[in-house]
Parts: C-alpha cells; structure tokens; sequence
C-alpha cells in the first residue's frame, strides 16, 4: 500500500459495493484510493485520496496508518496547513478497549504549498494517517456536502488482516 501512485482528481469507476446499504454517508475504499459521497446506496460523487504513508490497519499513534473501520465525522474547520479539516473520530470506542492510540485523523485537501501541482499534488500516500483529497475545489466540495447532509459517520474499508 505505501508509495502507491495515483494521479486523477476523481476516482474513476468507484465501485457499487461502496455505498450499498448507505443512505448519507462518506465511505472510502482504501485499496481503491477512493472517497465516496453516498446518497441512497449510490455514490453522489467520487474523489482519489491519498492515505497514510504507512499504509493502513492504523494501531497506534505515530505509525503514519490509516485507521480501518467506522468512525464519526467532526465539522469541517478552516486548516492553516490543508486549507479544510474534516475531523474523523479514531479510535472508536471498540478500537480503544482494544489498546489503539492515536488522534488528529482526518479528511483534508492537499498541502497548501502543493495545491498548484493540481491532481499531481497527492502523487503517492503521504499523510501521517489522514486521507487527502488531491484539490482544493475536492475538499470545498466534500465539506459542502458533509455540511449539507449532516453526515455524522464515515466508513474506512480495507483488506483484512
């Protein structure tokens, strides 16, 4: 998973499966580097994201993973670094009881520096564990749309252990 390369600004052929049984929900399909806006089981929109540079399966703070699982969504923030922050709440409760550390995961555009290479700004995984949306028109348009629907969860997939 790390270093893998990916340049589109949305995901191209995002995966029915990804939204099935989600009526407003923000799912992202690790493996596939995909975010998806879910209305009524069907994606309303896709992005590519970069994810942690360590891969995913995050277990502890400092291990640059991307958390797998269901997670609630904070209200997107204004970010000095990102330009939006879109908190994701790891660990959750289950994944605590379990001993996972960690905090300040969440969804975010790319670096305010790179927003000019356009969709080559999340070129590879990069994040300490957050997923990027690779512009900064994407991360204006999720956050909309987390605003609009009031969405308070998102689902991480990825392969199991």
């Amino acid at each position: 998973m790390a270093g893998s390369l990916h340049f589109a600004t949305r995901a191209a052929g995002a995966d029915a499966d990804d939204c099935a049984g989600q009526s407003n929900a923000v799912v992202i399909h690790a493996e596939a580097h995909r975010l998806s806006l879910c209305r009524d089981g069907r994606a309303a929109q896709t992005f590519a994201v970069s994810l942690g540079s360590g891969g995913i399966h995050k277990r502890q703070e400092g291990d640059h993973r991307t958390p797998i699982g269901v997670f609630a969504l904070g209200t997107p923030r204004p970010s000095k670094e990102f330009l939006i922050f879109i908190p994701v709440g790891y660990p959750n409760a289950e994944q605590r009881r379990a001993g996972y550390t960690g905090g300040d995961i969440g969804i975010h555009g790319p670096k305010k520096q790179w927003s000019w290479l356009g969709r080559l700004a999340n070129w590879k995984d990069w994040t300490r564990g957050c997923i990027a949306i690779n512009s900064e028109d994407g991360i204006r348009e999720v956050a909309a749309w987390v605003e609009r629907n009031g969405t308070p969860r998102v689902e991480i997939l990825g392969a199991p252990r």
